[in-house]
């Protein structure tokens, strides 16, 4: 019954560490797509861009906060 448990423990350890990998992951790709299929200039996706990759997490989350923002007020005067 213990070994039991020290499994159970153990998948759950991993299962607390993937999850945030996974969810830096999904948010990272998921900002690098969002990045190239906005309407901004080529110039100002590939500063997107080597921001993302510059630094990932903050890079990603700074483009949804105020990179897509500012794509779709870019779009609408447009």
């Amino acid at each position: 019954m213990a070994a039991n448990s020290v499994h159970a423990n153990h998948l759950m350890a991993a299962g607390l560490l993937i999850l945030p990998i996974l969810f830096y992951a999904a948010l990272f790709v998921g900002a690098l797509i969002s990045i190239t299929a906005s309407r901004l200039s080529g110039g100002m996706k590939l500063v997107w861009i080597v921001f993302a990759f510059i630094a990932p997490f903050l890079g990603s989350l700074l483009w949804f906060v105020f990179g897509r923002r500012d794509a779709s007020r870019r779009r609408r005067f447009a």
